[in-house]
């Protein structure tokens, strides 16, 4: 068997898992679960390891170079921990078929969504782009993006997909997010190029011309729906002040960072804004409380990958995830699961405009270190099958 043969068939996960793994998306801290599987990380490949290995060394060595440095190794710990308990879900779990249940999850978000906007703000909120009370409009963005994936991509599925697929293209369109827009372009260009099987599938196109097509008519007929005007907007919405910020930040410790979830008091450009939940809340005049206002730095992040990791890990462990990252994407190249192909890529794309890989989030970055798992897995799996 060689490297571009497809890979072994596995056995499904019990039906509990999938179900645990549906219910993700609406109750994000269920993947702790995962902390259950780190065992199987001894069943990856032995380069697979070698490459987690350095990744996690890095983390915590950078930490040391922080300026606060027990602080830094104790976030940092935990952030590599959870990193490898997904990365051992993907080593678990062995395919990425069987986190398709995550879809159903989905889909109730983006009912609850539209719900949720429409009936406390009306059509006027849809206009002022659809949200969600704990996913913010560019997450909704962009896990629409990874349900249309997931439909396209789904073999055997029936005519449900139609509904589906059109409710999760309804829900990008009216987040008005240009960075999953782009994620899905890039992701399914990356998953038509380097896919592996006996033939090619040129309509994993067809959602990201479909959007295209969609907001081209309705600029063109002059429709009234300011998300689409968005997605036509070349503005950068200031992210080139807050990468100045975090190339200033870095500067101050360019070895280590300043620790883990500590960069947020050097963004300045959005930590004068102090504690704000998301837009679709503060429409509707839900502020922040008092008790989550000294956190507030915490979450804010630089726009950009490179830059956040830079900010908070510097030169030492930004090389860690460069490894793990470069890793992950020849094996996929090599491997062609059109999948795997689409979200690397398309977060990789999404990544030079936002932060989709620091966990924790409501599922997306997770879902990206389950992925590299699974592309970790996919190597031993072949290796023993030749056996």
């Amino acid at each position: 068997m060689t490297a571009t043969d497809p890979a072994p068939r596995v056995s499904a996960p019990p039906r509990w898992v999938s179900w645990l793994i549906a219910l993700t998306p609406i109750f994000p801290p269920l993947y702790l679960a995962a902390f259950a599987t780190l065992g199987h990380l001894r069943r990856l490949p032995l380069t697979a390891r070698r490459v987690l290995f350095f990744f996690a060394v890095t983390q915590l060595i950078a930490a040391l170079f922080t300026p606060a440095p027990l602080t830094s190794v104790g976030l940092a710990g935990l952030r590599t921990m959870e990193a490898l308990a997904m990365v051992a879900v993907g080593a678990y779990l062995k395919d990425s078929r069987f986190l398709r249940p995550l879809l159903w999850g989905q889909l109730i978000i983006f009912a609850s969504a539209w719900a949720y906007t429409l009936g406390t703000q009306g059509w006027e909120g849809v206009q002022a782009r659809l949200g969600h009370p704990y996913y913010y409009v560019v997450t909704l963005g962009l896990v629409a993006v990874i349900a249309l994936w997931l439909i396209v991509l789904w073999r055997g599925g029936g005519w449900w997909r139609w509904p589906a697929g059109l409710f999760a293209l309804a829900t990008l369109l009216a987040s008005g997010s240009r960075g999953p827009l782009l994620a899905l372009f890039t992701g399914s260009v990356a998953a038509l190029a380097f896919q592996k099987g006996k033939q090619r599938r040129p309509w994993l196109l067809l959602p990201a011309v479909g959007l295209v097509i969609l907001a081209m008519v309705s600029f063109k007929a002059q429709i009234p729906f300011k998300p689409v005007e968005r997605l036509l907007n070349d503005q950068t919405s200031g992210r080139e002040l807050v990468w100045k910020d975090a190339v200033q930040g870095w500067q101050t410790s360019p070895i280590g960072g300043v620790g883990p979830y500590q960069g947020g008091p050097y963004l300045t450009y959005l930590f004068k804004d102090g504690c704000q939940l998301t837009p679709t809340l503060e429409r509707n005049e839900i502020r922040c409380p008092e008790s989550l206002s000294r956190w507030a730095s915490v979450l804010l992040i630089a726009h950009n990958v490179w830059l956040h990791w830079l900010l908070e890990t510097g030169l030492v462990g930004t090389a860690g995830l460069l490894a793990v990252t470069l890793y992950g994407f020849w094996l996929a190249v090599r491997q062609g699961d059109p999948f795997i192909l689409a979200i690397l890529f398309g977060f990789a794309a999404m990544n030079m405009v936002d932060v989709v890989l620091t966990l924790p989030s409501v599922h997306f970055a997770e879902l990206w270190w389950v992925l590299i798992g699974v592309t970790f897995r996919a190597v031993q799996e072949r290796a023993d099958a030749t056996a």
